[in-house]
């Protein structure tokens, strides 16, 4: 069996962090969102898999190359616009050979879900809470069989998300036609045929906006015991599973608990405490009596002494100065013409600068290459390149 993995969206309303990157790219527990598709359907014995790309293509080439690192082999068909999830699936057809799996790359899941869909003319479904956000296509369903499935309605109509996971013949190609959306074309099937619904009990959530990055990080994070590979100097306390790479070093009085994941290469503390579930990754620098709480911090990012960080993310290369604040709370959030009211922190863009005793409320997004001087208090949303003086 062969899967296809549609990964050529950008990921707009995931700004600053699909800037310079595709979603599926951005990293939760140290890894990027589709790697962990790629392990779930290894897992599954999938070991075929064409990879659907468009923007910013080249980030995903480049770390995936043609697969073997990763124990499958990678074909990649490209989508030159984003038309839609049934246009990117037509540009995969000349690599099927019979029954595939489709999933999105966006996604974390694991094998669990994936072999749901191991039967051809399947649609996987995950049962979510009545009060979440309606930002999943529902799914209707009549004795095991796909009713319907109703894209994104303000409405709720059903408490069973679509996770855009299915299975097909090649065939389905044929009844793609023009469409440029695959619900139609699912709805097409569902009316004439026999489309299966399985109900997954695995792993599954996607992601759209940046408070969801946390969220998926805590799911990412799912090894079991301690893995320490770096130094830990005296009085350190880590308690629970806790990750750390090889050449880190977790100086004295720190006080770790997990799930936390630290990379390689990285200098914590001293006197710093670091709670469940954060992700560090390589190359990060946290001076002494920081803390940090349920947050994603990338690559060669710099924080110095006494910063607070919770629910929050910081993209690669920023360097934060000392006291800098960025607590979690109710914030009110425009993402395009959405508004959303959130429990989230604070989420800053790739290679920022932000001066000392800097404070920035919840909700406050910070665009890639911003420049924050000292002594300010942060709201709102602040462009790439922004100059705060």
């Amino acid at each position: 069996m062969q899967a296809v993995i549609l990964a050529a969206g950008e990921g707009q309303r995931l700004w600053p962090f699909t800037a310079t990157k595709p979603k599926v790219m951005i990293k939760v527990a140290g890894k990027p969102i589709l790697e962990y598709v790629i392990r779930a359907l290894r897992e599954s014995g999938i070991l075929d898999v064409v990879l659907v790309v468009g923007y910013r293509k080249e980030r995903i080439k480049d770390y995936f190359g043609d697969g073997r690192d990763f124990g499958v082999e990678i074909t990649y068909a490209e989508q030159p616009q984003q038309l839609g999830t049934a246009h990117a699936l037509m540009q995969a057809k000349e690599f099927i050979r019979g029954s595939f799996i489709v999933c999105p790359g966006d996604n974390i899941v694991d094998s669990r879900t994936i072999k749901c869909a191991l039967e051809p003319w399947t649609l996987v479904y995950k049962k979510i809470r009545l009060d979440g956000e309606l930002k999943y296509g529902m799914v209707l369903i009549d004795n095991g069989k796909v009713d319907c499935v109703v894209e994104k309605s303000e409405k709720l109509v059903s408490s069973l998300a679509n996770t855009g996971i299915y299975s097909f013949e090649k065939v389905v190609f044929e009844r793609i036609g023009n469409e440029t959306s695959l619900i139609p074309v699912i709805n097409d099937i569902a009316s004439e045929f026999s489309l299966k619904g399985v109900e997954t009990d695995g792993l599954w959530m996607d992601i759209v906006y940046p408070w969801d990055i946390p969220k998926v990080n805590d799911l990412a994070i799912d090894f079991s015991g301690k893995s320490i590979a770096g130094r830990i100097e005296g009085n350190v306390n880590i308690i629970g599973d806790v990750k750390i790479g090889e050449n880190t070093i977790i100086r004295g009085n720190s006080y770790i608990r997990g799930p936390v994941v630290i990379g390689s290469g990285c200098d914590i503390g001293p006197n710093s405490v670091i709670l469940p579930t954060t992700s560090i990754g390589d190359n990060v620098r946290i001076e002494a009596n920081s803390y940090i709480s349920n947050s994603v911090i990338n690559n060669n990012v710099i924080m110095a002494a006494g910063c607070f960080l919770e629910d929050s993310v910081i993209d690669k290369g920023c360097i934060t100065g000392m006291r800098f604040t960025a607590g979690k709370g109710s914030a009110e959030m425009k993402i395009g013409d959405e508004i959303h009211t959130v429990e989230a922190g604070v989420f800053i863009g790739e290679n920022c600068r932000i001066a000392a005793n800097v404070v920035a409320e919840p909700g406050t997004v910070v665009g890639n290459n911003s420049s924050i001087s000292s002594l300010k208090l942060l709201r709102g949303i602040l462009p790439d390149m922004s100059m705060v003086l």
